[in-house]
Protein backbone atom coordinates (compact mmCIF):
# COMPACT_ATOMS: atom_id res chain seq x y z
CA UNK A 1 0.00 0.00 0.00
CA UNK A 2 1.83 2.80 -0.78
CA UNK A 3 1.22 6.49 -1.31
CA UNK A 4 -2.84 6.34 -0.46
CA UNK A 5 -2.90 9.75 1.25
CA UNK A 6 -1.62 11.81 -1.38
CA UNK A 7 -2.68 15.20 -0.97
CA UNK A 8 -4.38 14.88 2.16
CA UNK A 9 -4.22 17.38 5.06
CA UNK A 10 -4.59 15.12 8.43
CA UNK A 11 -4.72 16.03 11.88
CA UNK A 12 -3.70 13.28 14.43
CA UNK A 13 -3.92 14.73 17.96
CA UNK A 14 -1.73 14.24 21.15
CA UNK A 15 1.03 13.02 18.71
CA UNK A 16 3.21 12.24 21.04
CA UNK A 17 1.56 9.64 22.98
CA UNK A 18 -0.27 6.16 22.49
CA UNK A 19 -0.31 5.60 18.39
CA UNK A 20 0.42 9.18 17.31
CA UNK A 21 4.53 9.02 16.67
CA UNK A 22 3.49 6.15 14.09
CA UNK A 23 0.60 7.46 13.13
CA UNK A 24 2.65 10.44 11.92
CA UNK A 25 5.55 8.78 10.73
CA UNK A 26 3.10 5.76 8.71
CA UNK A 27 0.42 8.53 7.29
CA UNK A 28 3.54 10.70 5.93
CA UNK A 29 4.71 7.65 4.33
CA UNK A 30 1.45 7.27 2.43
CA UNK A 31 1.87 11.25 1.19
CA UNK A 32 -0.39 13.02 3.93
CA UNK A 33 0.51 16.55 5.06
CA UNK A 34 0.67 15.23 8.64
CA UNK A 35 -0.32 18.42 11.40
CA UNK A 36 0.50 17.11 15.05
CA UNK A 37 -1.04 18.59 18.16
CA UNK A 38 0.57 17.43 21.36
CA UNK A 39 -2.47 19.80 23.05
CA UNK A 40 -4.34 17.51 25.81
CA UNK A 41 -8.00 18.17 24.92
CA UNK A 42 -9.68 18.09 28.54
CA UNK A 43 -10.34 21.46 28.74
CA UNK A 44 -13.66 22.62 27.22
CA UNK A 45 -12.01 24.92 24.63
CA UNK A 46 -8.69 23.26 23.49
CA UNK A 47 -10.92 20.89 20.55
CA UNK A 48 -11.73 24.10 18.69
CA UNK A 49 -8.40 25.94 19.07
CA UNK A 50 -6.52 22.52 17.56
CA UNK A 51 -8.50 22.37 14.71
CA UNK A 52 -9.02 25.83 14.05
CA UNK A 53 -4.94 26.03 14.01
CA UNK A 54 -4.57 23.01 11.92
CA UNK A 55 -6.67 24.98 9.34
CA UNK A 56 -8.29 22.97 6.71
CA UNK A 57 -7.99 19.48 6.91
CA UNK A 58 -9.65 16.41 5.12
CA UNK A 59 -8.46 13.66 7.83
CA UNK A 60 -9.30 13.98 11.53
CA UNK A 61 -7.41 11.22 13.71
CA UNK A 62 -8.13 11.16 17.24
CA UNK A 63 -5.44 9.66 19.10
CA UNK A 64 -6.58 10.39 23.16
CA UNK A 65 -4.85 8.40 26.06
CA UNK A 66 -4.90 8.78 29.77
CA UNK A 67 -2.94 5.76 31.88
CA UNK A 68 -6.07 3.48 32.60
CA UNK A 69 -6.78 3.42 36.69
CA UNK A 70 -7.03 -0.13 38.20
CA UNK A 71 -9.31 0.96 40.89
CA UNK A 72 -12.06 -1.43 42.12
CA UNK A 73 -14.93 -0.23 41.00
CA UNK A 74 -16.60 0.20 44.26
CA UNK A 75 -13.88 2.55 44.95
CA UNK A 76 -13.62 4.67 41.95
CA UNK A 77 -14.45 8.19 43.16
CA UNK A 78 -16.01 11.20 41.24
CA UNK A 79 -12.96 12.69 40.17
CA UNK A 80 -11.37 9.67 38.96
CA UNK A 81 -14.65 9.05 36.81
CA UNK A 82 -14.55 12.86 35.85
CA UNK A 83 -10.86 12.90 34.63
CA UNK A 84 -10.77 9.46 32.64
CA UNK A 85 -13.74 10.80 30.98
CA UNK A 86 -12.50 14.50 30.38
CA UNK A 87 -9.68 13.31 28.77
CA UNK A 88 -11.05 10.28 26.42
CA UNK A 89 -15.04 11.40 25.84
CA UNK A 90 -15.24 14.69 25.78
CA UNK A 91 -12.86 16.00 23.69
CA UNK A 92 -14.76 13.89 20.93
CA UNK A 93 -17.63 16.05 19.96
CA UNK A 94 -16.29 19.01 20.58
CA UNK A 95 -13.59 18.09 18.04
CA UNK A 96 -16.58 16.83 15.51
CA UNK A 97 -18.37 20.49 16.34
CA UNK A 98 -14.88 22.23 15.34
CA UNK A 99 -13.83 19.65 12.50
CA UNK A 100 -17.40 18.85 10.29
CA UNK A 101 -18.28 22.57 8.79
CA UNK A 102 -15.00 22.40 7.36
CA UNK A 103 -14.86 18.79 6.27
CA UNK A 104 -18.15 19.46 4.73
CA UNK A 105 -17.97 22.43 2.57
CA UNK A 106 -15.40 21.05 1.28
CA UNK A 107 -17.31 18.01 0.13
CA UNK A 108 -16.55 15.68 2.41
CA UNK A 109 -13.31 13.66 5.23
CA UNK A 110 -12.26 11.27 7.52
CA UNK A 111 -12.57 11.17 11.24
CA UNK A 112 -11.00 8.07 12.74
CA UNK A 113 -11.21 7.34 16.68
CA UNK A 114 -8.24 5.22 18.03
CA UNK A 115 -10.22 3.28 20.63
CA UNK A 116 -9.35 0.93 22.97
CA UNK A 117 -11.19 -3.32 22.67
CA UNK A 118 -11.44 -2.85 26.38
CA UNK A 119 -14.39 -1.59 25.72
CA UNK A 120 -15.40 -5.02 24.13
CA UNK A 121 -14.71 -7.78 26.92
CA UNK A 122 -14.87 -6.94 30.19
CA UNK A 123 -11.64 -7.06 32.18
CA UNK A 124 -11.33 -6.49 35.98
CA UNK A 125 -10.63 -3.63 37.73
CA UNK A 126 -10.77 -1.24 34.38
CA UNK A 127 -14.56 -0.11 35.40
CA UNK A 128 -13.70 3.50 34.99
CA UNK A 129 -11.51 3.28 31.41
CA UNK A 130 -13.27 0.48 29.51
CA UNK A 131 -16.66 2.65 30.11
CA UNK A 132 -15.05 5.64 28.68
CA UNK A 133 -14.11 3.87 26.25
CA UNK A 134 -17.39 2.34 25.46
CA UNK A 135 -18.70 5.79 25.37
CA UNK A 136 -16.30 6.43 22.40
CA UNK A 137 -17.39 3.35 20.44
CA UNK A 138 -21.02 4.21 20.71
CA UNK A 139 -20.24 8.02 19.75
CA UNK A 140 -18.25 6.98 16.74
CA UNK A 141 -21.72 4.46 15.58
CA UNK A 142 -23.97 7.53 16.15
CA UNK A 143 -21.91 10.07 14.62
CA UNK A 144 -21.03 7.75 11.63
CA UNK A 145 -24.71 7.19 10.25
CA UNK A 146 -25.48 10.68 11.00
CA UNK A 147 -22.97 12.34 9.22
CA UNK A 148 -22.38 9.23 6.26
CA UNK A 149 -24.90 11.44 3.86
CA UNK A 150 -22.68 14.62 4.38
CA UNK A 151 -19.55 12.58 2.83
CA UNK A 152 -17.70 12.46 5.84
CA UNK A 153 -17.10 9.27 7.50
CA UNK A 154 -16.69 8.36 11.24
CA UNK A 155 -15.10 5.39 12.43
CA UNK A 156 -12.72 3.46 15.02
CA UNK A 157 -10.09 1.04 15.73
CA UNK A 158 -10.40 -0.37 18.85
CA UNK A 159 -6.96 -1.46 19.86
CA UNK A 160 -5.44 -3.94 22.87
CA UNK A 161 -2.00 -5.80 22.96
CA UNK A 162 -1.04 -3.22 20.35
CA UNK A 163 2.69 -2.10 20.77
CA UNK A 164 3.05 1.56 22.34
CA UNK A 165 4.66 4.03 24.70
CA UNK A 166 1.69 4.42 27.04
CA UNK A 167 -0.33 0.95 27.24
CA UNK A 168 2.83 -1.75 26.59
CA UNK A 169 6.34 0.63 27.17
CA UNK A 170 9.49 -1.85 27.21
CA UNK A 171 9.21 -2.40 30.86
CA UNK A 172 6.16 -3.70 30.66
CA UNK A 173 6.62 -6.21 27.63
CA UNK A 174 9.70 -7.36 29.64
CA UNK A 175 8.25 -8.60 32.63
CA UNK A 176 7.81 -12.73 31.97
CA UNK A 177 4.38 -12.11 33.82
CA UNK A 178 3.46 -9.96 30.95
CA UNK A 179 4.73 -12.50 27.88
CA UNK A 180 2.94 -15.58 30.06
CA UNK A 181 -0.51 -13.61 30.04
CA UNK A 182 0.25 -12.27 26.02
CA UNK A 183 0.84 -16.46 25.33
CA UNK A 184 -2.05 -17.07 27.33
CA UNK A 185 -4.59 -14.72 26.02
CA UNK A 186 -3.38 -13.11 22.45
CA UNK A 187 -4.60 -15.91 19.90
CA UNK A 188 -1.95 -14.18 17.59
CA UNK A 189 1.04 -15.50 20.23
CA UNK A 190 2.59 -11.57 20.21
CA UNK A 191 1.41 -7.89 19.96
CA UNK A 192 0.26 -6.30 16.91
CA UNK A 193 2.96 -4.41 15.45
CA UNK A 194 3.21 -0.32 15.89
CA UNK A 195 3.07 0.41 11.87
CA UNK A 196 0.50 -2.95 11.74
CA UNK A 197 -2.12 -0.82 13.26
CA UNK A 198 -0.99 2.70 12.12
CA UNK A 199 -1.40 1.24 8.31
CA UNK A 200 -4.39 -0.22 8.60
CA UNK A 201 -5.96 3.27 9.88
CA UNK A 202 -3.93 4.83 7.38
CA UNK A 203 -6.41 2.99 4.81
CA UNK A 204 -9.02 3.17 6.55
CA UNK A 205 -8.73 7.12 6.19
CA UNK A 206 -7.94 6.72 2.65
CA UNK A 207 -10.64 6.84 -0.18
CA UNK A 208 -10.53 3.45 -0.63
CA UNK A 209 -11.92 2.72 2.82
CA UNK A 210 -14.94 5.32 2.07
CA UNK A 211 -17.87 2.40 2.20
CA UNK A 212 -16.90 2.44 5.84
CA UNK A 213 -19.51 4.19 8.08
CA UNK A 214 -19.57 3.93 11.81
CA UNK A 215 -18.05 0.94 12.05
CA UNK A 216 -15.18 -0.08 15.08
CA UNK A 217 -12.77 -2.74 13.87
CA UNK A 218 -10.79 -4.60 16.52
CA UNK A 219 -7.32 -4.98 16.14
CA UNK A 220 -6.08 -6.92 19.05
CA UNK A 221 -4.57 -10.02 17.78
CA UNK A 222 -7.97 -11.69 18.59
CA UNK A 223 -7.83 -10.95 22.08
CA UNK A 224 -11.37 -10.26 21.82
CA UNK A 225 -12.70 -13.54 20.03
CA UNK A 226 -11.35 -15.66 23.30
Amino acid sequence: MQDTLTGKRVLITQATEFMGPTLCEVFAEQGAEVVRSDVLLSEPGAAQAVVERAGDIDVLVANLSILAPSTPAAAVDETEWREVFAALVDPLPRLVRAAVPGMSGRGGGKILVIGSASALRGMKRTSTYSAARGAQLAYVQAVGVELAPRKIQVNAIAQNFVDNPTYFPAEVQANPRFQERLAREVPLGRLVGAREDALFAAYLCSSAADCFVGQVFPVCGGWVTR
